[in-house]
């Protein structure tokens, strides 16, 4: 019997969460080994710690290209190709002879694999209703969650065992078997009817329409500013719980193993309450959380409740992120651009956030950490009246009936 298209649909969702997962292992399982990769290439902590936003700020730009790519010639092609140089380009930076060359393959990495997720997030504003577009991001987001806290603690559990090369290869190797299984899916991967090819004019002024409306402005500025939070303070709690708890590369990552695991589990349960209840108070909850997380990490406690912070923190990103990105799928006719434009912000942003957390890092890691609190909470009280629009569709339908 032939499949239902919900049933094809649901499947093609699980399949890009997994593509989705291993892309963001791959990108975190890295944070956690930067002591371990500076003793085995003979260099600072601080020098290899440049292969995070070699890695990161790269990955934002492309999307700005592959975003109308995919609005003209299907969503399946840039997610396909995309999803193949990531793993051609994972393969090969298991080869990396020296810090140099590491950093080359990593910036090639991102600026190769930065197609499968934002045109993913796209086919899904092309696959499902605004009003119940919130689960199946939620799904995305919770893979991306989950990769995070899986990739940061099996990366240096697994590190001893098959080596840091061992882990590229072996995520490599994973998202092959993806790929494989992507082309039954091709029809409904393929998306929105391709639009007309557009001259590079109507492309620009396509983003500066999306940055020319309010609700693009302040959609784009708070997915840029969350992210420098986030990135920053996640990229150095690795050195936090080595300085602070003197922890093990292996504890290291146990303890790190509950940033994502509220996204993983609870990611569509997330995207349902703002389908249903809107984002007007979650995004600012969210931010709260993040915050209040980060300031409570400057405090002396004991190490099970840092560990428990830790994971708050990521509940504060995964009722934040997603639900912008569901804002991000309405902007625009042209949603592969709209999308690109937000990963552009987002991982933007991851890159900035690593940088400049190393910079406030000067003053002292509890310094930091109420710092970037601190802005966490100013930005969701500045969010309250912002995204006082942004209501679902249960709290539409009683304003529409009062």
């Amino acid at each position: 019997m032939t499949p239902s298209p919900s049933v094809d649909r649901e499947r093609l969702l699980r399949l890009l969460a997994g593509a989705t997962f291993l892309i963001f292992f791959q990108a975190f399982m890295v944070a956690p080994l930067l002591p371990r990769l500076a003793d085995l290439f003979g260099v600072s902590i601080e020098a290899i710690g440049l292969i995070v936003p070699a890695y990161l700020i790269p990955y934002g730009a492309p999307p700005l290209v592959y975003g109308p790519l995919s609005d003209r010639l299907g969503r399946d092609r840039v997610i396909l190709a995309s999803l193949l140089a990531f793993i051609i380009l994972t393969a090969a930076t298991a080869t990396a002879w020296s810090p140099t060359s590491l950093l080359v393959f990593r910036l090639l990495t991102g600026l190769g694999a930065s197609g499968v997720v934002p045109i993913a997030l796209a086919l899904l504003g092309d696959l499902f209703p605004f009003q119940e577009r919130g689960r199946p991001l939620g799904w995305l987001f919770g893979a991306m969650a989950g990769g995070m806290a899986f990739g940061s603690t099996a990366g240096v559990m697994l590190e001893p065992v098959v080596g840091w090369r061992g882990l590229f290869l072996g995520v490599a190797l994973l998202g092959l078997v993806v790929l494989v299984r992507l082309p039954p899916s091709r029809a409904l991967l393929r998306g929105a009817p391709p639009r007309p090819r557009a001259p590079l004019r109507a492309v620009i002024n396509g983003y500066v329409g999306l940055l020319g409306s309010w609700r693009g402005r302040r959609t784009y500025g708070y997915v840029l500013l969350n992210a420098v939070f986030h990135s920053g303070v996640f990229t150095w709690l690795g050195l936090y719980f080595i300085r602070r708890y003197g922890l093990s590369e292996i504890e290291v990552g146990l303890a790190l193993l509950g940033y994502g695991v509220p996204g993983l589990f609870f990611g569509p349960i997330v995207g349902r309450a703002a389908d249903r209840w809107g984002r007007t108070w979650l995004i600012p909850i969210g931010l709260t959380i993040a915050g209040v997380s980060a300031m409570g990490l400057a405090l002396d406690l004991p190490i099970l409740a840092a560990a428990g912070l830790v994971t708050t923190l990521s509940l504060g990103y995964d009722l934040t992120q997603p639900l912008l990105a569901g804002i991000a799928t309405d902007l625009g006719p042209n949603r592969g651009q709209a999308m690109g434009l937000n990963v552009f912000a987002l991982f933007t942003g991851f890159g900035l956030g690593s940088l400049l957390f190393s910079r406030v890092l000067r003053l002292g890691l509890n310094e930091a950490l109420l710092i970037f609190g601190v802005v966490a909470l100013a930005a969701a009280v500045a969010g309250m009246p912002l995204f006082r629009g942004e209501r679902g569709h249960a709290a539409a339908t009683k304003v529409f009936h009062d």
